[in-house]
């Protein structure tokens, strides 16, 4: 790491540090009630960005995510499930040829290879099944946590834990939700702030404001946010 980017990372850490305020307990989770009360008004209906028919569909699409944005991964789909429809047919396909399709999505070679590994896992292990626990999901090539939350939560309804994407850690950092960076102890944070019930709907509903308002690349639009005035961040208060 240069001695630029670990200054710029020191600075982003004594930001983070003065936003996240000292309260207790019970002060933080009273404030994320009323946080998460205000975001479900805001945002009712929340929804996958990626488009997908199935399990086995969102899977892919996810895995594909990863360094890319939901649209270029929507408009590289349909021809690949078009060719290969299923874990069976995409298991016998040539990683070559998959790595033309996915090309457009970055890490194409990457992932072409987690995507035929994956394949070969569930028809192989699952009948050529999508597998519905934490356990058997993150044991299939190029899926880690939040893959398998997502597949579990937006596929079965399976609350298994809280999606940690680059908005979602963003948020519940500015937030004041957790004082971690690993997405690990994020999702332990917020799985003990909030109820089980809500943990799906969570995910979806940060990312959704993520996008929409508390941006990354430019200035949060605090003003029209509706959590700004229980939002620690430094944004909210400059």
């Amino acid at each position: 790491m240069t001695r630029r980017a670990t200054a710029v990372r020191k600075k982003g850490a004594k930001r983070r540090a003065k936003a996240l305020p000292r309260e207790s307990a019970a002060g933080r989770a009273a404030r994320a009630a009323r946080i998460w009360s205000a975001l479900k008004a805001r945002w009712p209906d929340p929804r996958c960005a990626l488009d997908h028919r199935n399990a086995f569909e969102l899977l892919v699409a996810t895995i594909l995510s990863a360094q890319c944005t939901d649209e270029r991964v929507n408009r590289v789909t349909p021809a690949l499930f078009s060719r290969w429809p299923d874990a069976a047919a995409l298991a016998r396909a040539n990683v070559a040829d998959i790595e033309k399709v996915v090309r457009p999505t970055g890490f194409f070679r990457m992932k072409a290879k987690s995507l035929s590994g994956a394949a070969r896992r569930m028809a192989e292990a699952h009948g050529g099944a999508v597998p519905r626990t934490m356990d058997d999901l993150t044991e299939l090539p190029g899926v880690a946590r939040k893959t398998a939350n997502v597949v579990l939560g937006t596929a079965f309804g399976i609350a298994s834990g809280v999606v940690v994407d680059t908005h979602v850690k963003r948020l519940a950092a500015r937030m004041g939700f957790t004082r971690h960076e690993a997405p690990e102890r994020i999702e332990r944070d917020l799985m003990a702030l909030f109820p089980r019930e809500d943990w799906i709907r969570l995910g979806h509903t940060l990312i959704h404001h993520g996008r929409g308002i508390c941006h990354a690349r430019k200035k949060p639009e605090c003003a029209r946010c509706p959590v700004a005035r229980d939002c620690p961040s430094e944004e909210t208060r400059g």
